[in-house]
């Protein structure tokens, strides 16, 4: 038959699918090929330039996207064919069929048939889906175009979503009305509504009747009656109003809407004047008495009737009464009287009558503040002292009228025989704070004694830092030791050791002595420490700083062990540390005075000292409460003109100028002296004669002016210094105050000049501080508004103003 000859649709897609797989293989033939080439290409170039790699990217997509359109193509021609077989007739294509089979094929035509007929096997197919896998999982590159259009849907799809939520709430809303006004519509629900309003009328009516005409009456009868009983009582209430004087206030009711303060005023408030002359100036009906309407005088009423009451209640007392009320009025007022007796200032009491309260407003005043057990109250005058006669003619002789607060405190201690720590400021009287106890226990000792024992070394040692201060201490040592026979020794570097060595073995009481010096004395035997019982590290922050730690340690190592207080209750016990005080071998006694308290001086602290007596001095006596501070900010180039300005504005001399650096100081003093000035200096490079000298020169007017470094910030005592310049800042604030400390001194008021520039940055916030708390300084704006003073260095983190990015 025809129809048989013909070929089936069914077998026709089977052959197209034959086909798309036979194209899939050579593709991936192809594939191979080029992956093949580009190894090689890469083994050949290991390193291509970048050029050549997005030539290569570009090569493979434009081939990639030739290969999506041949398979398009591909595709849609399939297509094509299938509808144009289905469309065809059936006789048309059993004709054509009968054309192919009478057309003879070749050999080879019918092997690839039979081929395209046979089944894929199973590793094909897993080999094929592999490939699927691969393509897919190769990245694909978007161009432009794809992506804007991509962007674009998922825009368009986020504001569909949004509308539809819109929409969806929008229904929901007009739902809810619609619902509502159905409600309010709903004829049922209206019904109901309207009966239960007229039952709750009906019940309110019946409860009126009952309670006002009874259940008999109508309802127009008992309103006419309540009518008539409200108007009574408004016409009752008018009547006592008009006749009685009685007015009732309404009382405000204050709405939530009206304002906070209402100002009604009545009549009778009114304080303005009346312009009227009838009404400003009344007619005063005056028949007798004072003046008075009527004769009438209130005043008088007043007095007479509290009279008649008062002679009416004395008369119902008793004799006994009326003298418990004398007695109870006299005790109430001697306890008045003895409380304003023991309320008086401590400066009207003797000692006896000093309280602890008074000794509490005592420290207050002269700012003292103590740490340890059992602390003696502190002394008011040098009578209170119960010094020996000697020792006080010596202080009346000297001019030392009344104790500073740090010798207040510290001589009681010291004459307990107790350690102490005394933290105080530069020029607080510290020298004699340490010395009188020492001279009174010397004294106390016999003269045969002293010079049989001379061998045996000093009785005491102070330590000073510098040798200034060395020399400052052995001036104020021999006010007192020439008068009372007690010797002393300056051991300081600088000078001849073999001259030292000689008054050593001479025989002294006191030793005063630099640590490097000291050290080498006792290495090379001429000083032995046996019997040391008063030690003294006077600016032992100082000598910390200056790296004179290990030299002291190996100092208080030759100290005899013998003499040491035991580290027990007895060390605060005042009975025993004062019999002990009053023998010739008594304990050793450590006192050590600083500024500050760092870590190291706390250590030196607890290793060498038992359970001492701290004592701190706060404000008072302070060199910046008495010195005015000024401060300029200036260029570097810009100082010597601004130093000259000040120093010909008519300062009367001694001046200290201080820098930092040895050489400086000689560069400034030759410049001062072009100038015309009379200037000398002094720093650590110079021998000790041309240091003595120098010091000496300005203490006796032949020089005017001290040029000097930070030598000279401590503990020396210049009288009558009027101005410090600090041409260089110090580094840091502690070593600023000890410079302003050299003026101001004794009482007298002084000055201090301070020239700042850009590399003083670190020092400027705590200096602004200084300023700010001292009573008679004025912090400059320039330095309060400056930035490195906002903020305490290592605080706030800043920026550098190259590395900020600023937004426009």
């Amino acid at each position: 038959m025809k129809r048989s000859d013909s070929v089936s649709p069914e077998r026709e897609t089977k052959v197209v699918k034959t086909e798309e797989k036979d194209r899939d293989r050579v593709e991936k033939r192809r594939e191979k090929k080029r992956s093949r080439s580009r190894d090689r290409d890469k083994k050949r170039s290991r390193s291509p330039d970048r050029k050549e790699r997005k030539r290569s990217r570009s090569r493979e997509r434009k081939r990639s996207r030739s290969r999506d359109r041949d398979r398009k193509r591909s595709r849609s021609r399939e297509r094509r064919d299938k509808k144009r077989a289905r469309s065809r007739s059936p006789h048309r294509s059993s004709k054509s069929s009968r054309d192919k089979k009478d057309v003879k094929k070749d050999p080879e035509d019918e092997e690839q048939d039979k081929a395209k007929k046979e089944p894929l096997s199973l590793e094909e197919l897993l080999a094929r889906r592999k490939a699927e896998e691969e393509a897919l999982s190769k990245p694909k590159f978007l161009s432009k175009e794809d992506r804007a259009a991509l962007a674009l849907k998922r825009r368009q799809e986020q504001v569909a979503q949004q509308r539809q939520v819109q929409e969806e709430e929008r229904k929901k809303r007009m739902d809810f009305i619609h619902q509502g006004q159905k409600s309010m519509d709903d004829s049922y629900e209206r019904e109901r509504r309207e009966r239960r309003e007229r039952r709750e009328r009906g019940e309110r009516g019946e409860r009126g009747e009952r309670g006002e005409r009874g259940d008999e009456e109508p309802e127009g009868g008992e309103r006419s009656k309540v009518r008539e009983e409200k108007d009574k009582e408004k016409e009752i209430n008018a009547i006592k109003e008009r006749y009685l004087g009685i007015i009732k206030k309404k009382r405000r009711v204050r709405r939530l809407n009206d304002r906070k303060f209402v100002f009604d005023w009545a009549a009778d408030e009114d304080t303005s004047v009346d312009y009227n002359p009838i009404y400003k100036e009344k007619h005063c009906v005056q028949m007798f008495g004072r003046g008075h309407i009527a004769g009438i005088d209130l005043k008088a009423q007043i007095k007479d009737q509290s009279k008649f009451y008062g002679e009416l209640m004395e008369q119902r007392r008793t004799k006994e009464e009326k003298d418990q009320e004398i007695k109870r009025l006299n005790k109430v007022k001697e306890k008045e009287q003895k409380q304003k007796w023991d309320d008086r200032h401590w400066t009207q009491k003797s000692q006896e009558e000093m309280i602890e309260r008074d000794w509490r407003i005592f420290r207050e005043d002269y700012s003292i503040t103590t740490k340890g057990g059992r602390i003696p109250n502190p002394l008011r005058t040098w009578k209170e002292a119960s010094l020996t006669d000697e020792i006080d003619n010596i202080i009346k002789d000297l001019g030392y009228k009344e104790p500073t607060p740090i010798q207040r405190q510290a001589i009681p201690i010291g004459l307990q025989n107790r350690d102490i720590i005394g933290v105080a400021e530069t020029g607080s009287g510290k020298t004699l704070a340490f010395l009188i106890p020492l001279l009174i226990w010397i004294e106390s000792l016999p003269k045969i004694v002293r010079n049989e024992d001379a061998d045996q070394g000093p009785y005491a040692i102070i330590l000073a830092p510098t040798r200034e201060l060395a020399q400052q201490i052995e001036e104020e040592t021999l006010k007192f030791g020439r008068k009372l026979g007690i010797r002393t020794v300056a051991v300081i570097g600088g000078l001849s050791r073999e001259d030292q060595g000689f008054k050593l073995r001479m025989g002294c009481e006191i030793v005063i002595a630099t640590p490097g010096r000291l050290i080498d004395v006792l290495e090379n035997r001429y000083l032995v420490l046996n019997q040391c019982t008063y030690l003294v590290m006077d600016e032992a922050d100082r000598m910390i700083d200056m790296g004179f730690e290990p030299d002291v340690q190996k100092i208080l190592e030759y100290l005899p062990v013998t003499n040491q207080k035991p580290d027990t209750e007895e060390a605060e016990d005042v009975e025993k540390l004062k019999a002990n005080f009053a023998t010739k071998r008594k304990y050793r006694q450590t006192v050590m005075f600083t500024a500050t308290m760092p870590p190291q001086v706390e250590r030196l602290a607890r290793s060498y000292l038992r359970r001492p007596a701290v004592v701190y001095i706060g404000s008072y006596g302070k060199p910046t409460e008495r010195t005015q501070q000024v401060v300029y900010l200036v260029k570097e180039g810009e100082k010597k003109n601004k130093l000259k300005h000040i120093l010909n504005s008519g300062i009367e001399p001694p001046i200290i100028i201080f820098v930092n650096q040895k050489k400086g100081c000689d560069v400034l003093a030759r410049s001062l002296e072009k100038m015309g000035f009379n200037a000398c200096t002094l720093h650590g490079g110079k021998g000790q004669e041309q240091r003595e000298f120098a010091l000496n020169n300005l203490k006796q007017g032949a020089k005017d002016i001290l040029v000097a470094t930070d030598v000279a910030g401590r503990g020396i005592d210049i009288q009558d210094v009027s101005m410090v310049i600090n041409y260089d800042m110090s580094k840091n604030i502690e070593d600023y105050t000890h410079r302003i400390g050299r003026t101001g001194r004794a009482g007298k008021s002084g000055k201090a000049v301070t020239f700042l520039t850009s590399s003083d940055g670190p020092v400027m916030y705590d200096l602004k501080q200084t300023i700010m708390d001292s009573p008679v300084s004025t912090c400059p704006p320039e330095l309060a508004n400056h930035p490195d003073a906002q903020h305490k260095p290592g605080t706030v983190l800043t920026k550098k103003r190259r590395e900020e990015t600023i937004f426009a």
